[in-house]
Protein backbone atom coordinates (compact mmCIF):
# COMPACT_ATOMS: atom_id res chain seq x y z
CA UNK A 1 0.00 0.00 0.00
CA UNK A 2 2.78 2.38 0.89
CA UNK A 3 4.54 1.65 -2.36
CA UNK A 4 1.41 2.35 -4.28
CA UNK A 5 0.87 5.65 -2.46
CA UNK A 6 4.48 6.68 -2.94
CA UNK A 7 4.26 5.78 -6.58
CA UNK A 8 1.12 7.84 -7.04
CA UNK A 9 2.72 10.86 -5.36
CA UNK A 10 5.81 10.65 -7.54
CA UNK A 11 3.77 10.19 -10.61
CA UNK A 12 1.46 13.04 -9.88
CA UNK A 13 4.35 15.30 -8.79
CA UNK A 14 6.28 14.53 -11.95
CA UNK A 15 3.21 14.98 -14.05
CA UNK A 16 2.29 18.30 -12.48
CA UNK A 17 5.83 19.57 -12.84
CA UNK A 18 5.97 18.66 -16.50
CA UNK A 19 2.54 20.01 -17.16
CA UNK A 20 3.24 23.30 -15.39
CA UNK A 21 6.50 23.80 -17.30
CA UNK A 22 4.75 23.20 -20.56
CA UNK A 23 2.29 25.99 -19.80
CA UNK A 24 5.05 28.29 -18.64
CA UNK A 25 7.00 28.06 -21.86
CA UNK A 26 6.70 31.08 -24.00
CA UNK A 27 5.25 30.52 -27.45
CA UNK A 28 7.51 31.28 -30.34
CA UNK A 29 6.26 33.83 -32.80
CA UNK A 30 7.89 31.88 -35.57
CA UNK A 31 5.49 30.59 -38.16
CA UNK A 32 6.45 28.09 -40.82
CA UNK A 33 6.20 29.33 -44.39
CA UNK A 34 3.24 28.19 -46.46
CA UNK A 35 3.76 25.02 -48.51
CA UNK A 36 3.45 26.90 -51.78
CA UNK A 37 6.65 28.87 -51.09
CA UNK A 38 8.80 25.80 -50.29
CA UNK A 39 10.90 24.75 -53.26
CA UNK A 40 11.05 21.01 -53.91
CA UNK A 41 14.40 19.30 -53.80
CA UNK A 42 15.60 19.13 -57.37
CA UNK A 43 16.52 15.67 -58.63
CA UNK A 44 18.70 15.18 -61.68
CA UNK A 45 16.59 14.49 -64.72
CA UNK A 46 17.08 11.08 -66.33
CA UNK A 47 18.91 11.09 -69.61
CA UNK A 48 16.78 10.44 -72.64
CA UNK A 49 18.33 8.35 -75.37
CA UNK A 50 17.04 8.28 -78.89
CA UNK A 51 16.59 4.62 -79.71
CA UNK A 52 15.91 3.23 -83.17
CA UNK A 53 12.42 1.81 -83.72
CA UNK A 54 13.91 -1.73 -84.08
CA UNK A 55 17.24 -3.40 -83.38
CA UNK A 56 19.35 -4.44 -86.34
CA UNK A 57 22.48 -6.42 -85.35
CA UNK A 58 24.09 -5.73 -88.73
CA UNK A 59 23.91 -1.97 -88.36
CA UNK A 60 22.20 0.55 -90.60
CA UNK A 61 21.45 -0.55 -94.14
CA UNK A 62 20.56 1.47 -97.17
CA UNK A 63 16.87 1.42 -98.12
CA UNK A 64 15.88 -1.18 -100.74
CA UNK A 65 15.73 -0.12 -104.36
CA UNK A 66 12.46 0.41 -106.23
CA UNK A 67 13.01 -2.80 -108.15
CA UNK A 68 13.27 -4.84 -104.92
CA UNK A 69 10.18 -3.14 -103.47
CA UNK A 70 8.08 -3.88 -106.56
CA UNK A 71 9.31 -7.50 -106.61
CA UNK A 72 8.39 -7.95 -102.92
CA UNK A 73 4.92 -6.51 -103.57
CA UNK A 74 4.40 -8.90 -106.48
CA UNK A 75 5.50 -11.92 -104.39
CA UNK A 76 3.22 -10.90 -101.53
CA UNK A 77 0.24 -10.77 -103.91
CA UNK A 78 0.72 -14.40 -105.12
CA UNK A 79 -1.68 -17.18 -104.17
CA UNK A 80 -0.58 -19.77 -101.54
CA UNK A 81 0.07 -22.43 -104.22
CA UNK A 82 2.26 -20.05 -106.18
CA UNK A 83 4.09 -19.00 -103.00
CA UNK A 84 5.09 -22.63 -102.35
CA UNK A 85 6.67 -22.77 -105.82
CA UNK A 86 8.73 -19.59 -105.38
CA UNK A 87 11.25 -20.97 -102.85
CA UNK A 88 12.33 -24.12 -104.73
CA UNK A 89 12.49 -22.25 -108.04
CA UNK A 90 14.65 -19.49 -106.57
CA UNK A 91 16.93 -22.09 -104.95
CA UNK A 92 17.29 -23.82 -108.31
CA UNK A 93 17.93 -20.56 -110.09
CA UNK A 94 20.50 -19.41 -107.54
CA UNK A 95 22.11 -22.89 -107.46
CA UNK A 96 21.45 -23.39 -103.76
CA UNK A 97 21.41 -26.80 -102.08
CA UNK A 98 18.35 -28.86 -102.93
CA UNK A 99 16.10 -29.75 -100.00
CA UNK A 100 13.82 -32.72 -100.42
CA UNK A 101 10.39 -32.45 -98.88
CA UNK A 102 9.08 -35.43 -96.94
CA UNK A 103 5.49 -36.36 -97.53
CA UNK A 104 3.26 -39.16 -96.32
CA UNK A 105 3.48 -40.76 -99.79
CA UNK A 106 7.26 -41.05 -99.46
CA UNK A 107 6.90 -42.82 -96.12
CA UNK A 108 4.91 -45.67 -97.66
CA UNK A 109 7.38 -47.61 -99.76
CA UNK A 110 6.40 -49.77 -102.66
CA UNK A 111 7.61 -53.42 -102.91
CA UNK A 112 9.93 -52.57 -105.81
CA UNK A 113 11.53 -49.73 -103.85
CA UNK A 114 12.00 -51.88 -100.75
CA UNK A 115 13.57 -54.67 -102.81
CA UNK A 116 16.08 -52.32 -104.39
CA UNK A 117 16.86 -50.80 -100.99
CA UNK A 118 17.53 -54.26 -99.55
CA UNK A 119 19.98 -55.03 -102.39
CA UNK A 120 21.85 -51.79 -101.73
CA UNK A 121 22.10 -52.62 -98.02
CA UNK A 122 23.41 -56.12 -98.78
CA UNK A 123 26.17 -54.69 -100.93
CA UNK A 124 27.23 -52.08 -98.37
CA UNK A 125 27.20 -54.29 -95.27
CA UNK A 126 30.37 -56.33 -94.90
CA UNK A 127 30.89 -58.26 -91.72
CA UNK A 128 34.00 -57.17 -89.83
CA UNK A 129 33.50 -58.95 -86.48
CA UNK A 130 33.21 -62.73 -86.32
CA UNK A 131 32.38 -65.27 -83.61
CA UNK A 132 34.16 -68.61 -83.18
CA UNK A 133 31.98 -71.54 -82.11
CA UNK A 134 33.25 -74.89 -80.88
CA UNK A 135 31.02 -77.53 -82.51
CA UNK A 136 32.51 -80.78 -81.18
CA UNK A 137 35.74 -82.46 -80.20
CA UNK A 138 37.19 -85.96 -79.84
CA UNK A 139 36.94 -87.37 -76.33
CA UNK A 140 40.59 -88.46 -76.48
CA UNK A 141 41.77 -84.90 -77.26
CA UNK A 142 39.64 -83.15 -74.63
CA UNK A 143 42.64 -82.01 -72.56
CA UNK A 144 44.41 -80.56 -75.60
CA UNK A 145 41.25 -78.65 -76.62
CA UNK A 146 40.90 -77.27 -73.07
CA UNK A 147 44.55 -76.09 -73.12
CA UNK A 148 44.02 -74.42 -76.49
CA UNK A 149 40.81 -72.72 -75.33
CA UNK A 150 42.64 -71.40 -72.25
CA UNK A 151 45.36 -69.96 -74.49
CA UNK A 152 43.12 -67.55 -76.40
CA UNK A 153 40.33 -66.91 -73.84
CA UNK A 154 42.48 -66.24 -70.73
CA UNK A 155 40.16 -68.45 -68.63
CA UNK A 156 41.17 -70.59 -65.68
CA UNK A 157 41.42 -74.38 -65.98
CA UNK A 158 38.03 -75.01 -64.37
CA UNK A 159 36.20 -72.38 -66.46
CA UNK A 160 37.81 -73.58 -69.70
CA UNK A 161 36.88 -77.21 -68.89
CA UNK A 162 33.24 -76.24 -68.21
CA UNK A 163 33.13 -74.20 -71.42
CA UNK A 164 34.49 -77.07 -73.57
CA UNK A 165 32.10 -79.60 -72.01
CA UNK A 166 29.10 -77.41 -73.02
CA UNK A 167 29.92 -77.83 -76.74
CA UNK A 168 28.48 -76.57 -79.05
CA UNK A 169 29.36 -73.20 -77.48
CA UNK A 170 30.72 -69.79 -78.49
CA UNK A 171 34.39 -69.54 -77.65
CA UNK A 172 35.19 -65.98 -78.70
CA UNK A 173 33.06 -63.10 -79.98
CA UNK A 174 33.88 -60.02 -82.05
CA UNK A 175 37.27 -61.07 -83.42
CA UNK A 176 38.68 -60.27 -86.86
CA UNK A 177 38.52 -62.70 -89.74
CA UNK A 178 42.24 -63.51 -89.55
CA UNK A 179 42.08 -64.11 -85.78
CA UNK A 180 38.99 -66.33 -86.16
CA UNK A 181 40.68 -68.41 -88.89
CA UNK A 182 43.78 -68.78 -86.69
CA UNK A 183 41.67 -70.04 -83.73
CA UNK A 184 39.81 -72.51 -85.96
CA UNK A 185 43.11 -73.89 -87.33
CA UNK A 186 44.56 -74.37 -83.82
CA UNK A 187 41.45 -76.18 -82.55
CA UNK A 188 41.39 -78.39 -85.65
CA UNK A 189 45.06 -79.26 -85.06
CA UNK A 190 44.36 -80.56 -81.53
CA UNK A 191 41.32 -82.62 -82.56
CA UNK A 192 38.36 -80.26 -82.22
CA UNK A 193 35.95 -78.78 -84.75
CA UNK A 194 35.19 -75.03 -84.69
CA UNK A 195 33.29 -72.81 -87.11
CA UNK A 196 33.16 -69.10 -87.80
CA UNK A 197 29.84 -67.26 -87.58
Amino acid sequence: MRLQLLHSRVSSATFSRLFSTAKARPKANHRSPPLSTIEPISKPKPKKYKLPPFYDPFGPRPPPSDKVISLADRIASLSPDELRQVGPYLREKLRGPKIQELSSDAMVSSPAASGSAAKVEEKKVEKTAFDVKLEKFDASSKIKVIKEVRAFTNLGLKEAKELVEKAPVLLKQGCTKEEANDIIEKIKAVGGMAVME
